[in-house]
């Protein structure tokens, strides 16, 4: 028994791959099972409620359909009010313009653009909320253009099928074998604390090399910005998931602050240890250390809030004694006053590391009582880039409206209605053409099987039965597509393609004629589509967009120099981060760009919190006027100098820096708080591995500052 136990023991690791392969592929069907028996309930639902058109109800479970089921609520969700919204400006428009076709079709074409602006702008699934108030409108109004009389009538049918279509969707994957988005916002929440708790443990015994500051740095812009995509979605799932939602906001918050402390500690640390100032930096280490310690309780308890909590808390408590005991060996005053910024730095991140970790255990502890802070994750919205979204989507709908008018094409109906749908789902992405033609070849295809299902395969066919074993293995080719990473783009398109040209209604109708010149129509609308994207390039990953959003990305500072202080704080953070993760998102990973862009993350990291910080001080500070005046000229130079960085720019920040610390020196006590700000502000200025480096005198080292 022993010996077939060690066996056992020797087998298993050997299969790892294999079962994680297994497990993976378990997911996918477990996904094609649900898309495709959501879809057979929603169209015998659509007929035993005798709707118009089931293939409005099934195309909506298409693309409704996601394998987490609180995606699927999330989506639902945005669906719901974007076809409320479509409805109702489709009625307004058809009652606006009954008889007037060109104005009829100019207001749809500006309505449907700045919808796609609005898919642009908005991401995750509050875009699809703007598709869907574009689509809707459509769908309510084209139908219906040549008889006005009908269009209350259609707009009730179209709510009512896509209103089905997400409720069959939402119940399917609720109920069928469901996949917690909750689990996943767990895991990946408690994956980030022990990362960030592991890297701030490593760190306690030294410097830590630029590249690894910077590879870190996007880690944990990734983390931010991934757990407040997965927390907007989640809260959709269950009632526990909506009352952690604050809290989950506010550990985030909690998570960027101390990031950012944590990084302006070391950036001060190194640049010390470069300058020749290993009497200070080996202070600051010695006063670390204790962090260190408190973050390694035994092995088996090194993420656990509960231990970490009390730990933290009295090496919070015991900074201050440490740091005037490491002070006092401290002979000169410059030396001191670079200690009391280090030393100020690190009690900002003990003391964000303790909140951090005390939320954190709040919420794995279920303690979800009482009031908490209110914070919220910004985003870092490109108008410019829906602007140009508006203006693509625009001149493609009165391209087909023009056409439609002057031809008298029986069918622009249909390719507007396509055209409608893929501008406003493809305008955020950051390769449109190359995507509208994956879904332009999955779109064929599935509308080939749609031919070959509707005129050889159902005539024969005898009730829903039958209807469902005819469908059920081409409804499956479209999840299973999306499912393949590689064939991800065909996945939908092979979906929508195959039931949109498929029409399945009540009752059934069958004319050739019509769905070939339907196909045809379609297959018009999405490419003319993608043409569009060709003549008005896709703003999103470009470079003029990178261009801007670095921009902005340095115009945080300015932000955090002028904006007032209430909220500041996350705003600074959480905008900076979205902003970043965009244009990393499309950075070539090691190339100069992306040096470059981390270099100045980095550098408006520190130097925008120390304004913040800066500001705060100055505030609850009783500083003379000559003295606020000297301060406020730093904050308002440093400001300028990242909106427009240059050589002279960057001597007047420093200079202004270096005038307010000497009237510090001046006010003595009364400035105590304010200096390691300034000081720390000054350092960032002449950090020599920072974007500043290029504004730095030939000599490197800084001349000592004698208070």
């Amino acid at each position: 028994m022993s010996a077939s136990l060690n066996q056992n023991t020797q087998v298993l690791p050997r299969w790892p791959r294999l079962a994680e392969v297994f497990a993976g592929e378990g997911r996918a069907w477990i996904f094609i099972g649900k898309s495709v028996l959501a879809s057979c309930v929603a169209a015998w639902l659509a007929m035993w409620l005798r709707l118009e058109q089931p293939s409005t109800t099934m195309i909506t479970v298409a693309i409704v359909m996601h394998p987490h089921s609180g995606m699927v609520l999330a989506k639902s969700f945005y669906r719901g009010i974007g076809t409320l919204a479509g409805s109702v400006c489709g009625l307004a428009l058809m009652c606006s313009f009954p008889q007037q076709r060109e104005l009829f079709l100019l207001s749809l074409s500006l309505w449907v653009a700045l919808c796609a602006g609005g898919a642009m702008l908005y991401r995750n699934f509050m875009s699809y909320g703007f598709v869907l108030a574009g689509y809707t409108a459509a769908i309510v109004a084209l139908p219906v253009v040549g008889n006005p009389l009908d269009v209350f009538d259609s707009a009730l049918m179209r709510v009512s099928e896509v209103l089905l279509g997400i409720v069959v969707a939402g119940v399917v994957s609720d109920v069928v074998l469901p996949e917690r988005l909750r689990m996943v916002l767990r895991k990946n929440a408690r994956a980030q604390f022990a990362r960030f708790i592991d890297f701030a443990r490593g760190s306690t015994g030294g410097a830590i090399p630029r590249a690894a500051m910077e590879q870190a740095h996007l880690e944990f812009v990734r983390a931010a910005v991934q757990l407040e995509d997965l927390r907007a979605s989640v809260i959709f799932e269950d009632p526990e998931a909506r009352a952690r939602s604050t809290r989950m906001r506010l550990l985030n918050q909690h998570y960027m602050a101390a990031s950012t402390s944590f990084q302006s500690l070391h950036h001060l640390i190194n640049r010390l240890q470069r300058r020749g100032r290993d009497a200070v930096a080996d202070a600051l280490i010695a006063l670390y250390r204790p962090l260190g310690v408190a973050l390694t309780p035994p092995p088996a308890q090194q993420h656990d809030p509960v231990v970490l909590m009390p730990r933290l808390r009295t090496c919070v408590d015991a900074l201050p004694t440490q740091a005037e005991a490491l002070r006092a060996g401290l002979v000169d005053e410059q030396s001191r006053l670079e200690f009391d910024t280090g030393a100020t730095l690190l009690r900002r991140f003990a003391t964000e590391l303790r909140d951090f970790t005390t939320v954190e255990h709040a919420l794995r502890a279920g303690t979800l009582h009482g009031s908490v802070e209110r914070v919220h994750f910004r985003r870092g919205n490109d108008h410019a880039g829906a602007a140009v979204a508006v203006l693509r989507t625009f001149l493609t709908m009165i391209t087909l409206s023009a056409f439609w008018v002057v031809s008298g094409w029986p069918f622009g109906a249909s390719a507007m209605l396509l055209a409608t749908i893929f501008s406003g789902l493809f305008a955020a992405a950051p390769r449109p053409f190359a995507i509208v033609f994956d879904m332009l070849i999955g779109y064929a295809a599935g509308m080939a099987m749609a031919l070959v299902v509707e005129f050889w395969l159902l005539p024969g066919s005898d009730g829903f039965v039958m209807l469902v074993a005819v469908i059920a293995p081409f409804l499956m080719i479209g999840p299973w597509l999306g499912t393949r990473p590689r064939l991800a783009g065909m996945g939908p398109g092979f979906a929508i393609g195959f039931v949109y040209l498929l029409a399945l209604k009540n009752p059934m109708v069958y004319d050739p004629v019509h769905a070939l010149n339907d196909s045809i129509a379609q297959m018009i609308g999405v490419g003319l589509t993608g043409v569009a994207f060709i003549f008005v390039p896709a703003v999103a990953g470009s470079g003029w967009q990178r261009a801007r959003q670095m921009r902005r990305l340095r115009e945080q500072v300015v932000l955090a120099a002028t904006a007032p202080l209430r909220g500041l704080a996350w705003r600074f953070e959480s905008v900076s981060r979205d902003l970043f993760q965009q244009v990393a998102a499309h950075a070539g990973p090691d190339s100069a760009e992306s040096r470059s862009l981390l270099a100045w993350a980095l550098a408006v990291h520190e130097c925008g919190r120390a304004l913040i910080e800066l500001r705060r001080e100055l505030l609850d500070s009783a500083a003379s006027p000559a003295l606020q005046q000297a301060v406020e000229a730093a904050v308002h130079r440093t400001a300028r100098l990242f909106r427009h960085p240059d050589m002279a720019r960057w001597q007047s920040a420093d200079h202004a820096v270096q005038q307010a610390l000497d009237a510090c020196a001046q006010a003595g006590v009364g400035a105590v708080s304010i200096r390691p700000y300034l000081h720390q502000l000054r350092g960032a200025l002449h950090d020599d591995e920072s974007p500043m480096a290029a504004y730095l005198p030939p000599d490197p080292l800084e001349p000592a500052h004698v208070a």
